[in-house]
């Protein structure tokens, strides 16, 4: 187990799990209330570390700005959400226990008397102030407030897709047809044509034959590219408003005036 000057540099570090993945920060250091011994690692995890875990440190190793633990990363974010009020009951500690699958009591001291642990600040002893909520601090206390932290995250909104079908409709054209009619002509006896006229007998029954033609439309179809579709996409910015319940601390002076 790291003893507690080991584990003083740990707060703000980065604990991964045993294959290198980030769990989160290493927010606060708990310790036995009798032993002083460091027990557990408060690590900020999920997005924007907006939850807080609760990790053991009987087997953290710790490797530059990083502690390692035997824990996958699964694991520390399913771990029993416990309220970080800088104390932890028995009850509590009890239920950490078996979900990371460790025996009460095997590697710690066994706080049945129900004290639990406390956290362990980095402040020097020496310092001239006494917190009775904690330990020694300075003469002055922080106050700290909650602010939201707002991110965004992609997720599948739909899908649409192009297809094509065939339909049929009527199309009307019209064309220019020609076509060959008969038209009779009749023309005077002249000089010019008296020796056709008299060429045949004087009187005769004959017949002539003349071929009529006609166009006909003719309708033909093939396929002709007019287009190409595809589809595209692009990207709209809009305003979504998101409220959440903040903490903030209060400090008010009080004391005895004689």
């Amino acid at each position: 187990m790291p003893d507690i000057d080991t584990v003083r540099s740990w707060q703000g570090a980065t604990m991964v799990d045993p294959d290198g993945d980030k769990i989160g920060t290493v927010e606060s250091i708990y310790v036995d209330d009798q032993t002083g011994e460091p027990e557990w690692a408060l690590v900020n995890t999920g997005l924007f570390g907006t939850k807080a875990s609760f990790v053991p440190l009987a087997q953290a190793s710790g490797s530059g700005d990083q502690v390692q633990v035997p824990y996958e990363k699964q694991l520390v974010k399913d771990a029993p959400r416990i309220d970080t009020d800088q104390h932890l009951s028995e009850a509590e500690e009890q239920e950490l226990w078996r979900h990371y699958g460790l025996d009460y009591g095997s590697g710690y001291s066994d706080t049945a008397d129900g004290d639990g642990d406390a956290v362990y600040d980095q402040v020097q002893d020496t310092a001239v102030g006494r917190d009775v909520s904690g330990p020694t601090t300075d003469e002055a206390m922080t106050r700290s407030e909650e602010e939201l932290q707002v991110g965004t995250q992609t997720r599948e909104a739909g899908r649409a897709r192009l297809r094509k079908y065939v339909t049929t409709e009527t199309q009307q054209v019209t064309v220019p047809v020609q076509r060959e009619e008969v038209r009779v002509e009749r023309e005077p006896i002249t000089d010019a044509n008296l020796d056709a006229a008299t060429s045949g007998p004087a009187l005769s029954e004959e017949e002539h034959e003349v071929v009529l033609h006609e166009e006909q439309p003719v309708v033909e179809k093939r396929a002709v590219p007019k287009e190409r579709v595809r589809l595209d996409k692009e990207t709209v910015t809009d305003e979504r408003t998101v409220s959440d319940e903040v903490r903030k601390e209060r400090i008010e002076a009080e004391g005895d005036r004689r």
